[in-house]
């Protein structure tokens, strides 16, 4: 088996699809139950996009775009671009943000993007879904300025148990058709289509529980980069640009 084909999931985009339409109906409701866990994904990822001017920004899957408001916020004058496979997310989205660009993804391997469109992109808990990794962030690739920067973040491969047993206690809106990648996994993949990886984090130690006792855990884990503690955390950022 060739590199390439090694990193392919059993299930389609089609698959992946389905399971968001199915759950649309309720995903800003379960995701609000743990709001300040879930948002920390967009404060991270603002940290690490420096925005300016007039940037062309992917924010792909854009779920129900709450990252939009974020990069606005950040930087009014930038354009954002939301690309979702659920046409039942984006309407939840155009229902909230009415007014926001979006465009539906048919699939992850093929974009409808022209080449070199966008100055950023965002990727928040997306790489885990797609049915061919390495095809989608080839087209993240390609539809890249050479100066582009890409914010990733995916869980981690120690995130199952934890998923399982969070769902089987709360049950929320699950994950359908993912595999949990471990960060070595990830960055050979950044490897092979030739994206530089400039910076690795892993967050969220205590995804749940009293702010006091998430903070503590976030000190410990931000003194543990690098550590097997920092793979526990179960959202891993990686910021890259092109070679």
């Amino acid at each position: 088996m060739g590199v390439e084909n090694s990193f392919i999931n059993r299930w389609s985009d089609r698959e992946v699809e389905a399971h968001w339409d199915r759950v649309a109906h309720i995903y800003v409701q379960e995701n609000d139950k743990v709001k300040d866990t879930h948002d920390q994904r967009f404060r991270e990822t603002i940290q690490h996009l420096h925005l300016a001017g007039d940037l062309r920004v992917l924010n792909i899957t854009s779920r129900d775009a709450e990252a939009d408001d974020y990069i606005r916020k950040a930087q009014p004058g930038v354009h954002v671009v939301n690309a979702e496979i659920s046409s039942g997310l984006m309407k939840v989205a155009a229902s909230i943000r009415p007014g926001i660009t979006q465009v539906k993804l048919e699939t992850y391997s093929s974009l409808p993007f022209a080449d070199a469109e966008f100055n950023r992109i965002v990727s928040l808990e997306t790489l885990e879904h797609v049915s061919d990794p390495l095809a989608f962030l080839g087209e993240l690739h390609r539809v890249s300025t050479a100066d582009a920067r890409l914010v990733l973040s995916c869980p981690p491969a120690t995130s199952e148990p934890t998923y399982r047993i969070y769902t089987a206690l709360f049950g929320g809106h699950g994950e359908g058709p993912h595999r949990f990648l471990h960060s070595r996994e990830v960055k050979a993949m950044f490897r092979v289509i030739g994206w530089k990886l400039l910076y690795h984090k892993g967050t969220v130690l205590l995804p749940v529980g009293p702010a006091f006792l998430r903070n503590i855990a976030e000190r410990i884990i931000e003194g543990m980069q690098g550590t097997f503690i920092s793979e526990l955390g179960i959202r891993q950022f990686y910021v890259c640009e092109k070679y």
